[in-house]
């Protein structure tokens, strides 16, 4: 069996390649294995407007999709996608097509019949809809609860066999049943109990094409769930592929980021056979982002060799912060910090970076000096210089309380043996390898164990100039980093953006996404789908405009009550579709008005957190 280090940094510990994982076969589309990693988007209509849906599904397919999902609330609408795949394929389109069913077996049965793949959820096929009550089990009782799961899989998993459809087991953080919160909580461990309770059923029952996914709007949750997973399959020799994504992600600039910070991390690592990048926009937008991403981190394949070696103690399911000595502002338990490569007036938006970066010589910025190495500025007091390692002698005669020395990262960590005792330099990191976060991170493991301790800030930069391009790439590689315990600090350069307000924004952006500091409202909006219950994008506009100055605050926009009450858990307050044309709001997990009219949700929302004393004017 693979160690745990093994497993999720994969061959000789940072080189790419990709997690062994058995075939799934979809619909003619097989997944998994030596296949290529497929993307997927989910239709926002209803299966009964037969012509909408068969619309949408073309523009996904038309827009790259290996997969298509529809979801179904009941057996009248699950039968439906039969019909809607007969019309696709009497038109030429053969992608495969998902059913994706909440709270309603019957509707599953009736799904597995005419689709692809069924996608169920532990959270909600067998036990009743979650109230987070606290219930309490003897292990006779919970034996018997666990004889429910099976008794009402085997005969689903029978018809699955007959008609060749494929299951999906999709686990979501707001989404686990009262009884596994009761024995594990509302946490990853949580999460992966779930979906091995079912996944025991499947192996007894020889019933091998099943993909499993592993959800959560917390990408430090949505990480740690998967890396968890994959110990206990390996644990028990199973090897079934898996579906990324980042749930209620968002739409625009955030949602981008936010999906790369998540799935980007673990296609590092080699895991992950198929993606869904979930915006709050049309579905076929998610298509390019999710190309995107795939292509950027395989393209890794084949690398030059990066030799190093995991640091002793590291663990790779749940990293901690590298330990480091603090220089001023920068790392111990310290924030993150910003760079970026501009004068402060150069900055017209309300983001500005910690540190400028500067090329024709010094800004002094509340104190602070970063300049560009040069005669003229190297020893003078108050100033911090950048040194390269061809300059390294000279920072060490440098007497400046603050110090930086650019290394590239395949830098020999004997060269650096003199910062051991050091407590005024900090080193940026540069990639030194197309498989930029494995030579980072072999890097910095070297560190660890070399007992150097001076901080680090990664230094990553990217010519492209479409916008797109960056958030992807940016947000895998840093958010790879962050997630993995190296958070002193980041500095994105992107030359061929003109505007440099969105290279601080999306570096402000990442250290958000990966939970690490908080500079804006954060809001955790679903994608649409056939469930949601009134208009997502034109809503997630509205409550933007009203509750975007509340930079303290986490804000879920939920269309259905599928992961909105448990996503609650992780948001400060939540405006969920109740029914047609009605919302309920509520203060974390609690609901506190059911049932508003959507027209006067926002108002009643902005009530909400002035009552609780959350609100603040915008200036």
């Amino acid at each position: 069996m693979l160690s745990a280090i093994s497993i999720f940094l994969t061959m000789d510990e940072f080189n790419y390649q990709r997690r062994t994982t058995t075939s799934v076969n979809i619909g003619g589309v097989p997944l998994g294995s030596d296949y290529p990693i497929r993307v997927q988007s989910m239709t926002s209509t209803s299966t009964d407007d037969i012509e909408a849906s068969v619309a949408q599904c073309k523009r996904i397919c038309d827009a790259g999709a290996d997969y298509v999902r529809l979801t179904a609330q009941g057996v009248k609408e699950a039968e439906s996608i039969g019909v809607i795949r007969q019309r696709l394929r009497a038109d030429g389109y053969t992608a495969p097509l998902v059913a994706d069913i909440h709270f309603n077996p019957k509707a599953a049965f009736a799904a597995a019949k005419v689709t692809d793949k069924v996608r169920i959820n532990p959270g909600n096929f067998v036990d009743v809809a979650r109230t987070f009550k606290k219930l309490t089990y003897t292990d006779e009782e919970y034996a018997k609860e666990l004889q429910k799961i099976h008794d009402a899989l085997v005969p689903f998993i029978a018809v699955c066999r007959e008609h060749g459809t494929a299951v999906r087991l999709g686990v979501n953080h707001g989404s686990l049943s009262d009884r596994i919160m009761s024995r594990y909580g509302n946490t990853p461990v949580g999460m992966v109990e779930s979906v091995m309770e079912f996944l025991r059923v499947f192996v007894e029952e020889k019933f091998m094409d099943v993909v499993i996914s592993m959800k959560a709007s917390n990408t430090v949750v949505m990480v740690e769930s998967v890396r968890r997973l994959i110990k206990a399959m390996d644990d028990e020799n199973m090897h079934f592929p898996l579906h990324l994504g980042v749930t209620e992600a968002g739409d625009g600039e955030d949602g981008r980021i936010k999906s790369a910070v998540g799935i980007g991390t673990l296609l590092a690592d080699g895991i992950g056979d198929t993606i869904r990048v979930s915006l709050s926009e049309e579905p076929e937008v998610e298509l390019p982002v999710a190309r995107k991403l795939v292509e950027y981190i395989t393209s890794r394949a084949g690398h030059k060799p990066i030799r190093g070696k995991v640091s002793k103690g590291y663990n790779p399911v749940q990293p901690e912060r590298r330990s480091t000595e603090a220089v001023g502002m920068i790392g111990g338990n310290k924030l993150p910090i910003i760079i970026a490569s501009c004068a402060p007036s150069d900055i017209k938006g309300g983001l500005h970076p910690d540190f400028y970066f500067c090329a024709d010589g010094k800004v002094e910025e509340d104190g602070f000096n970063f300049i560009v190495p040069s005669e003229q500025y190297k020893g003078r007091k108050n100033t911090s210089p950048l040194f390269s390692m061809s300059e390294s002698a000279d920072l060490s005669a440098c007497n400046a309380p603050l110090k930086w020395l650019k290394v590239p990262a395949d830098t020999p960590i004997s060269q650096l043996e003199f910062l051991k005792d050091d407590k005024t330099t900090v080193i940026v990191v540069e990639a030194a390898n197309v498989n930029v976060t494995g030579s980072q991170q072999a890097f910095l493991h070297g560190l660890i164990d070399a007992g150097i301790s001076v901080p680090t800030v990664i230094l990553n930069n990217y010519a492209d100039s479409d916008k797109e391009w960056i958030e992807v790439k940016a947000g895998a590689d840093f958010g790879t980093l962050l997630l993995n315990g190296f958070r002193d600090g980041i500095w994105l350069e992107a030359p061929n953006l003109s505007n440099i307000d969105d290279v601080v924004r999306y570096e402000f952006g990442i250290l958000q996404a990966a939970r690490l500091r908080m500079s804006k409202t954060e809001f955790i909006s679903c994608p649409s789908c056939g469930r949601t219950l009134f208009d997502l994008q034109a809503t997630v506009h509205q409550v933007k405009i009203a509750t975007s100055h509340l930079t303290h605050l986490k804000i879920g926009i939920m269309g259905c009550i599928v992961n909105g009450p448990g996503e609650m858990a992780d948001a400060d307050y939540g405006y969920v579709g109740a029914a047609a044309g009605k919302v309920s709001l509520y203060k974390n997990k609690i609901c506190v008005e059911r049932n508003i009219s959507a027209d006067e949700a926002i108002p009643h929302l902005i009530s909400l957190i002035k009552a609780n004393g959350d609100w603040i004017d915008p200036k």
